[in-house]
């Protein structure tokens, strides 16, 4: 177990209960002891996923990532009360515009040469922006903070994107034959809730990466695209997780029509400073304690792929979405980042999920963007 501490006790309780269906032993591990303190306290997590998919991309612009910080600390000074707040929120605005303005070359430079142009608009509309933010900043109306925060950095998100030239690493050869993400899409997720007369139908948005988790993305696509979650109940929701994927019959995953075996994908962590996913191993295993996840169990809604307790490659068809933020412990010092694929997350109405109970169903799961990024589609006529 975890040991006891001041900044981890409250978060044990709650993450040593185990995930399973009623079909399937999908359990999360308990966790080893961590006695490194300073991995506890090493700063505070961001909890916000947008933000987690734009620190997970493979690129390297140092202004860019400037003119999103910027923004991002917009959030934090909203905290103070009235229009005190709106001081430090114009000096972020304003500190954001100069980068930009002082580095728009260098950032344009780094544009993959096939999205030049499309970097060119990008970066005249996030200019254009953050003038117009300054000049509704002076209004002295709250109202307008966040929304504008949320349009310019979904900008600064696109201009990020067009950074990456091309799929930056290899898939092993062992895996290469896989419906494979090379990149990332954009699904909707459309849940009809039976029983909440709040709520009756819930759309969530989710990003799926295949920058960090290229396996285990392909084939959640895949079976998006095989409407293979269409029409599925929602099978576990205990205040923790949402679980679903266990089809009807003796297979705990998805059965391959081509062969009648369970196709399964083998547990895949992106770890900061690495270049490429680690297969099959969990970082404790591998004894990297204080190694930190690209994609972390961080945010509300953070999307991971459900296995077998003692079979770390037993990944199949069975997801689940966390109903936690990582209040008290950052990147790699809780009990899950490291032991389960995290593969995307709920960009979208994610506080929709926890009105979510099991026998609410899933109405159906489309890709709005990205499918292209998917290759060796087993969907498709032919394929297998």
């Amino acid at each position: 177990m975890l040991q006891k501490c001041a900044t981890c006790a409250a978060m044990t309780a709650a993450l040593l209960m185990p995930l399973s269906t009623a079909a399937a032993a999908v359990a999360f591990e308990r966790g080893p002891a961590i006695s490194e303190l300073s991995v506890l306290i090493s700063g505070p997590p961001i909890k916000d996923a947008n933000a987690l998919l734009r620190y997970a991309l493979p690129i390297n612009n140092k202004s860019i990532k400037e003119v999103q910080k910027s923004l991002e600390e917009i959030t934090d000074e909203m905290r103070i009360p009235g229009e005190k707040a709106l001081g430090p929120v114009g000096q972020s605005v304003r500190q954001a515009a100069r980068v930009l303005n002082q580095n728009k070359t260098q950032i344009l430079a780094d544009i993959a040469d096939s999205k030049k142009q499309e970097g060119e608009q990008l970066l005249t509309a996030l200019n254009e922006g953050l003038q117009d933010y300054q000049k509704q900043l002076e209004s002295k109306d709250r109202s307008i903070v966040f929304p504008k925060q949320k349009e310019l950095l979904r900008v600064v998100g696109d201009i990020e994107e067009a950074m990456v030239a091309k799929f930056p690493f290899e898939i092993p050869e062992e895996f290469a034959d896989r419906p494979i993400l090379k990149g990332r899409a954009t699904l909707e997720m459309k849940i009809n809730v039976k029983d909440n007369p709040n709520v009756k139908d819930a759309v969530l948005q989710i990003v799926v990466d295949g920058y960090n988790a290229p396996v285990t993305a392909g084939n959640f696509v895949d079976l998006v695209e095989r409407h293979f979650y269409d029409g599925m109940e929602i099978q576990r929701s205990d205040g923790f997780v949402v679980q679903t994927g266990d089809p009807e019959g003796p297979a705990e995953g998805f059965v391959n029509p081509a062969t009648g075996l369970v196709r399964t994908v083998p547990l895949e962590i992106m770890v900061d400073g690495e270049k490429a996913p680690i297969y099959g191993s969990t970082l404790e295993e591998l004894g990297m304690y204080k190694a930190r996840t690209k994609l972390p169990f961080n945010a509300f809604g953070t999307m991971a792929m459900a296995r077998e307790e003692f079979d770390n490659d037993s990944g199949s068809s069975q997801v689940f979405w966390l109903l936690k933020e990582s209040e008290l412990t950052p990147s790699s010092a809780n009990i899950l980042d490291g032991r389960y694929t995290v593969f995307g997350y709920v960009t979208e109405n994610e506080d929709l999920l926890a009105d979510l109970k099991v026998g609410d169903v899933i109405e159906s799961i489309r890709v709005v963007n990205g499918l292209d990024n998917l290759v060796n589609p087993s969907y498709k006529a032919g394929a297998v």
